[in-house]
């Protein structure tokens, strides 16, 4: 910006008043310097327009307060917190510990103390694998032909056993380890000799097992009233690919793909999809009936209009973040039930008329975004019209950040058959963690039904 009086008007002045206008003039412009710097500091994607995943995941936030005195830790006379004690009768071994002379005498003690001070040691066993050898007798016939002795039901080909197989398939696709590194903690924590291509036969076994549930899970997003739906890009070998991701209330399903078109949408969940789908404001979205734009991704937008250079932009986002601050604190109240529904409803319609008006002023304005909102301002108020559905997608960003982390890690998948392992395990185990099951025991018994040939545990009825 220029200054509000040019070097010609200055020296106009007489030398006394030029000396005070430029005293002015020098001591604004090193206050302007020092607040614009300020504000660079204090910006960050909690106040700003940028995406939480632009800052780091361990970067701290200003301090609001002074920083304390006190040292690290527990302080002088807080209440203890410890371990609790597991009842004798379930401890593996009980080794008394029975003094033998006194401490200040030393003449032999005897007897038995009946509350002994208790002290208990936890421990893992020795890891040892378990290792059955069947023996197939081949006999022969009288009539010439010798017959082999068949394995037992459940028992794999691949020398290794459902839980073994489980545990491997979680290794890579819940605890986010390579091939190379599960291997290895197979053989020196687990002392079961393998191999890299040993584990790729596992996790192919995994996915056999496994695949049917899936498929199951997959079939009924079609029949669910509302979805949080959201994708990351990835890559499948050479290609560039993208995970989706869709949350139901009681399950998930991924997938992945080499496209980020519409296609997906209607391959997933047909051509009639008469649910609500809670998402961003991604173009692909727009081939569904019915949307809920997410006010997170909104709010983020309100506020690039405020950090923009143009006035305009600048009142209207200021205009708009206050009504969108009201709208979180009524959905804070409704979600905490200290608000009704009906009550909830009620305050919200004249925060929705705010709203859309301040829209249309910004399409008039020749605000491409604001005009984009109020064509489309039906998508942005299901979660008021509908019970059960969120203004934010939060709820599918929560699902895809297992996924996010997986994929830095290991830069995607090699092929088709990697990209159904990965979709599927993710699937099994964020279902898993919706409905509080336990997820080894759930893999484990879905690879003993299919070893079994017996049907598969179902997900889908939870």
């Amino acid at each position: 910006m220029s200054p509000p009086i040019t070097p010609e008007q200055l020296s106009a002045l007489p030398p006394e008043v030029r000396a005070v206008v430029q005293a002015l003039i020098d001591h604004y412009e090193r206050r302007i310097a020092e607040l614009e710097a300020e504000v660079a500091r204090l910006k960050t994607p909690r106040n700003s327009s940028l995406p939480p995943s632009s800052e780091h995941p361990h970067a701290k936030p200003p301090a609001d307060r002074p920083k304390s005195k006190n040292k690290r830790g527990g302080q002088p006379g807080h209440e203890k917190h410890e371990r609790a004690l597991i009842p004798t009768e379930q401890c593996d071994d009980v080794i008394p510990c029975k003094p033998t002379h006194c401490r200040r005498c030393g003449r032999k003690l005897a007897g038995h103390d009946p509350t002994p001070l208790r002290h208990q040691t936890w421990e893992l066993p020795e890891i040892k694998p378990q290792i059955t050898e069947y023996q197939r007798h081949r006999l022969p016939c009288p009539c010439g032909t010798t017959t082999c002795g068949a394995l037992p039901p459940g028992v794999s080909t691949l020398q290794a056993g459902p839980r073994l197989i489980a545990l491997v398939a979680l290794l890579m696709g819940c605890f986010r380890q390579s091939k190379r590194r599960v291997a290895l903690f197979l053989e020196q924590v687990l002392s079961q000799p393998c191999s890299p291509g040993w584990v790729v036969k596992l996790q192919n076994q995994a996915t056999i097992a496994l695949r049917p549930t899936y498929e199951e899970l997959a079939t009924q997003l079609p029949d669910q009233a509302q979805l949080g739906i959201d994708e990351t890009p990835t890559k499948q070998g050479p290609d560039k690919s993208w995970l989706w991701t869709c949350v139901a209330t009681t399950f998930t399903v991924f997938t992945i793909r080499t496209t980020r078109a519409a296609t997906v949408l209607t391959e997933l969940l047909g051509t009639a999809y008469g649910g609500v789908v809670n998402c961003d404001r991604a173009k692909m979205y727009y081939s569904q009936s019915r949307l809920q734009w997410c006010w997170a991704h909104l709010k983020r937008d309100f506020q690039a209009l405020i950090d923009s250079g143009n006035g305009i932009k600048k009142r209207l986002g200021h205009d708009l973040m206050r009504p969108t601050r009201k709208l979180f604190r009524l959905w804070v109240r409704y979600r905490d039930g200290t608000l009704t529904r009906i009550g909830f409803q009620r305050q919200m319609k004249p925060i929705r008329e705010e709203i859309e008006a301040l829209l249309l002023r910004g399409a008039f304005a020749g605000i491409g975004m604001a005009e984009e909102l109020y064509n489309h301002r039906e998508w942005l108020w299901a979660f008021v019209e509908v019970e059960g559905v969120e203004p934010t997608n939060n709820a599918s960003e929560r699902a895809l950040r297992h996924a996010v982390i997986w994929r830095k890690l290991s830069f995607g998948t090699q092929s088709a058959s990697g990209s159904r392992f990965v979709e599927t395990l993710l699937t099994i185990v964020e279902t898993c963690r919706q409905q509080s099951q336990n997820v080894f025991a759930f893999v484990t018994t879905a690879i003993e039904a299919h070893s079994a040939h017996q049907p598969p545990p179902s997900l889908a009825g939870a």
